[in-house]
């Protein structure tokens, strides 16, 4: 019945956010168009419930790179909007969220929800540990716990703690709250850049070193 009731509550705030967000996402999309060579939406590889891969989209922010061009697993960490990656549109689209927008579809297709973890790339599989595996038992989602309470700024298991709490406790009013947060957070512009916190790659070769000292 909290599926049920989830999903519905999904599908009916997507498909009016979409509607009500079309001007909006057509005028970025011409903007994106016209300030750098690429597609208007980037697509990229991701993890959902119960680990099934799917393609998230997002409005792109950055310059047009191929896939091969693309190291996840040693890719460096964009700091602040002055990363030479960032288009001129991207920095604005970033720190107002806006290239999350046609996540919204994602949510209509069933692939998230609009509360939820958000979804991981496939490398980050690996550095998950095991007492975190729960993250997985939901649908990702457009926001969640870890986006209002810091988003980027928090190390990689202060994000996979926040993930699995949230799957213990959601529910309606619950993930109402977290919308209404994320309105703040979003609004504030707080943790979109700035990893001062220890990220997936670090936590990863940190374990590395250890099991290597372990040896």
């Amino acid at each position: 019945m909290r599926n049920r009731s989830k999903r519905l509550f999904d599908v009916t705030v997507s498909g009016i956010a979409l509607l009500l967000l079309l001007p909006l996402l057509l005028f970025a999309a011409l903007w994106i168009r016209f300030d750098s060579k690429g597609p208007v939406v980037f697509k990229q590889r991701r993890i959902g419930k119960n680990k099934q891969p799917f393609q998230v989209l997002k409005l792109r922010t950055m310059i047009d790179r191929s896939p091969a061009e693309i190291d996840q697993v040693n890719e460096r960490v964009i700091v602040n909007d002055r990363d030479p990656r960032i288009t001129r549109s991207g920095r604005f689209l970033r720190s107002t969220s806006l290239d999350e927008l046609p996540q919204l579809w994602n949510i209509l297709r069933g692939d998230m929800s609009i509360v939820g973890p958000r979804p991981i790339i496939p490398e980050q599989l690996e550095v998950i540990p095991r007492e975190f595996e729960s993250r997985f038992e939901v649908l990702p989602g457009l926001t969640g716990l870890a986006q209002v309470r810091g988003r980027r700024s928090l190390g990689w298991l202060e994000q996979l703690k926040a993930d699995t709490e949230y799957v213990h406790r959601y529910g309606f009013f619950y993930d109402i709250c977290i919308i209404l947060k994320t309105v703040v957070v979003v609004i504030k512009g707080s943790g979109i850049y700035g990893r001062e916190a220890e990220n997936w790659r670090a936590y990863r070769d940190r374990v590395k070193a250890q099991d290597g000292q372990k040896r």
